[in-house]
């Protein structure tokens, strides 16, 4: 039998970068105690009045089919977060509605992507950026960011990568894996570029409300000139600990929805009522429960570093934002997979190899900051431990 294209250019970019993980399962279905510090969900409860409108709604006869862009309020609660954001009207028509960031992400690819074109995204970058871009047809170009300097993208090293067949530049702030957010100005240059060479600027925002420090968040849809080319993709995911609810959206311009719709109207014609209603509630709330997630996050990404900080062959910096940390094994003299797989046999700690998100992340973990502050300082010890036998 004959099979489509698609799955011979996603040979290769699924399950395979988690087979650390996958074997940490194995091991711990077996009974082995183990300490997960691989996958990016959560580990914190949702804020509960969240979950009682979602019941409420759903016990009210919100289970019809919703609008094919999304229920109005959803868009409406869209339209309030991002007017408030940028300081600029955005109508409810600049946004779709998709069952989480991944999704929209596709979606987004789809609509813009052809055959053959490239598309420019920092490496290390998220593992599955390799796929969505294949899965349209396209051609990942990853420039490597140097881990010395906060992992951050620069304008001039976009530039020299732009061919003829550039498309578009995806970028991911505060970046999964690294923690880098970029600031207003980088994103400013950076738009310059993008505007020279008319690119569209496709962002991944999922952890744009975790930022640490003094770090401040700044998206190109904030600034006015780059607003026709950016398409943000997002979702309540991390930011209300609710990957299971899978509530995403797609911000852009309305000539760019106009166009996307009927693409994501072949994937998904109406999702949950009830769902999209919670979402709307999420994003016009505060909540404190979101705080001490933050907060727990921070004060995890600050133990790690300490942990670290008095080895000589291991080492992190601190993160400007997300839920994750690099954690810089170089000076072991092995690539982050050997370092992975022998810190997973020899001392039961199960970490992402920094190569799982390109050749940017070789001699690297990345590290969820998805445990307490007591496991996460165990796992440095045996981190530790591993690289002075090494």
């Amino acid at each position: 039998m004959k099979f489509a294209k698609v799955t011979e250019r996603l040979d290769g970019l699924g399950s395979e970068k988690w087979a650390v993980h996958i074997e940490g399962k194995r091991r711990a279905s077996l009974g082995e105690a183990m300490i997960f510090l691989s996958i990016g969900e959560p580990d914190a409860p949702p804020p509960v009045a969240i979950l009682d409108e979602a019941n409420r709604q759903m016990r009210a006869g919100r289970l019809r089919y919703a609008e094919g862009r999304g229920e109005a309020n959803t868009r409406r609660a869209l339209s309030r977060l991002y007017t408030r954001q940028t300081g600029r009207s955005i109508s409810e028509d600049q946004f779709i509605f998709l069952p989480g960031t991944q999704t929209a992400l596709y979606a987004a690819m789809m609509s813009v992507v052809e055959v053959g074109d490239e598309v420019l995204m920092a490496d290390p970058y998220y593992a599955t950026y390799e796929g969505v871009i294949a899965a349209a047809g396209g051609i990942p170009v990853p420039i490597k960011v140097d881990p010395d300097h906060g992992f951050h993208l620069k304008a001039a090293d976009l530039e020299k990568h732009i061919t003829p067949r550039t498309r578009a530049l995806l970028m991911n702030t505060p970046s999964n894996p690294t923690g880098a957010v970029f600031t207003r100005s980088e994103i400013e240059k950076i738009g310059k570029v993008c505007e020279k060479h008319n690119l569209w600027i496709i962002s991944d925002e999922v952890y744009a409300t975790m930022t640490y420090g003094n770090t401040v968040f700044s998206s190109p849809f904030d600034v006015p000139e780059l607003e026709k080319r950016t398409i943000v993709v997002s979702s309540i995911s991390k930011s209300h600990a609710l990957p299971g609810f899978r509530c995403g959206w797609i911000a852009a311009s309305k000539e760019f929805c106009d166009r996307c719709a009927p693409v994501t109207e072949t994937m998904l014609f109406g999702s949950q009522q009830f769902l999209e209603d919670a979402m709307a509630f999420a994003l016009d709330n505060h909540f404190p429960e979101v705080d001490a997630m933050k907060k727990n996050y921070e004060a995890r990404a600050r133990a790690l570093v300490k942990a670290l900080e008095h080895s000589k062959k291991v080492s992190a910096r601190m993160p400007e934002g997300g839920m994750f940390v690099m954690v810089d094994v170089r000076k072991t003299g092995l690539s982050g997979e050997d370092f992975a797989r022998r810190l997973l046999a020899e001392e039961n700690v199960v970490t992402m190899p920094g190569e799982s998100f390109g050749a940017g992340g070789a001699g690297h973990l990345r590290v969820a900051l998805t445990v307490s502050v007591e496991d996460i300082t165990e796992a440095c010890k045996r981190i530790v431990r591993l690289a002075e036998r090494i």
